[in-house]
C-alpha cells in the first residue's frame, strides 16, 4: 500500500507543467480519492475532473481562476472519474473529450465504482488522436479492459502517461464483465509495454516511475492468477464462490465482490482459450472444470 496523504482541495505541483487536485472521495475502490490532473499553464487541460462534488469543482475553478480550462479529458466513465465534467464545462466553457460509450454500458449494468450513464463527450476520441493545447500535446491511447472506453493520455512533452484506472500503483485494476474484459486488458497492458513513456500518473495514488517493469509485473500477476484458478478447479472448486474462497481465503468482505468479478473475467478468457470448460456460455452461476 502506498503512503499517500493528499490535502483535499489544494493544488499540488507535480512537475513544472503538471498539477493535481485530489477529490475528497476516499473509498475501497478509489484509495485516497480521485486525482484530477492539470496540464500546462495559461490555457490548460483538466484530466478526470472526478465525481460531482461541488467543493472539488470549486477547488478546480478557484485554483485556476487566472487561467482558462480549454480541454476536459476523460479516461473513462466510472462515477469517480467523469460526472464532474459537465458541471465544470458549464462553468468554464471547455469541451469534453473522451472515447465513445459501448452499447453494453447502456444496459442495466453496474460496476463497483458505478457507471456514469449521463456521460456524453462533446468530442469523441479514437486511438492515436492528437490533442493540441497551449504548449502541450496529448495523444489518446485506447486501452480497453477496465472498461471498453478507457483511454490513457500521453503527454508528449514530458514522455508521461496518465493511466486512469488501467494501471494503478496502489492496487490491481478491477475487471468487471460484461464491459470489463480480461483479454482486452492484457492486450492493452502489452500495448503500453511497447511504449517508451518515462513515468505513469494514475488517477488514484502516486506516480509510477518504472513503467515498463511495473507493467511486466502486472502481466505476470494476471498470468499467475490464471494458474491459481486452474489449480483451484483441479482441486475441486467449480463455482466462482468456491474459487474465490480458495484464492482469497482471508479477503475482506468489502472487497469480495471486486474479487469475484475479476475471477469471472479471468474465467471468461480461460474458457475462450480452451484452458477451462463450462456448460454453455460462462456466467456467474456456471460450474467450471478443466478439459479432459
Amino acid at each position: 500500500m502506498q503512503e499517500f496523504s493528499p490535502s483535499y482541495g489544494e493544488i499540488e505541483h507535480i512537475t513544472k507543467n503538471i498539477r493535481r487536485i485530489t477529490a475528497p472521495n476516499p473509498a475501497p475502490f478509489t484509495f485516497k480519492g480521485t486525482g484530477t490532473y492539470i496540464i500546462g499553464h495559461g490555457k490548460v487541460a483538466v484530466i478526470d475532473p472526478g465525481p460531482d462534488i461541488p467543493s472539488h469543482i470549486d477547488a478546480i475553478l478557484t485554483s485556476l481562476c487566472d487561467e482558462q480550462i480549454s480541454h476536459i479529458l476523460i479516461t473513462h466513465n466510472h462515477k469517480d472519474h467523469s460526472p464532474a465534467a459537465k458541471p465544470l464545462a458549464a462553468k468554464c466553457g471547455a469541451k469534453i473529450y473522451g472515447f465513445d460509450v459501448c452499447k453494453q454500458q447502456l444496459a442495466d449494468i453496474d460496476a463497483e465504482e458505478g457507471i456514469d450513464k449521463n456521460y456524453t463527450p462533446d468530442i469523441l476520441l479514437k486511438d492515436g488522436d492528437i490533442i493540441n493545447g497551449m504548449n502541450w500535446t496529448i495523444e489518446a491511447i485506447h486501452t480497453p479492459g477496465h472498461l471498453s472506453n478507457h483511454i490513457c493520455f500521453a503527454y508528449r512533452e514530458e514522455q508521461s502517461l496518465f493511466t486512469g484506472d488501467h494501471v494503478m500503483g496502489w492496487s490491481t485494476t478491477i475487471i468487471s464483465p460484461p464491459d470489463g474484459n480480461m483479454a482486452d486488458y492484457l492486450e492493452s497492458l502489452e500495448k503500453l509495454r511497447q511504449r517508451d513513456d518515462k513515468i505513469y500518473y494514475p488517477t488514484h495514488g502516486l506516480p509510477i516511475k518504472n513503467p515498463k517493469q511495473f507493467v511486466t509485473q502486472l502481466i505476470g500477476h494476471r498470468l499467475r492468477r490464471d494458474k491459481e484458478i486452474k489449480k483451484a478447479i483441479s482441486g475441486g472448486a467449480c463455482t466462482i464462490d468456491e474459487i474465490v474462497g480458495v484464492i482469497y481465503a482471508m479477503i475482506d468482505k468489502k472487497l469480495y465482490l471486486a474479487a469475484s468479478r475479476t475471477i469471472f473475467a479471468h474465467l471468461i478468457r480461460l474458457v475462450e482459450l480452451g484452458d477451462v470448460k463450462c456448460d454453455g456460455k460462462p456466467s456467474e452461476s456456471s460450474k467450471y472444470h478443466l478439459p479432459q
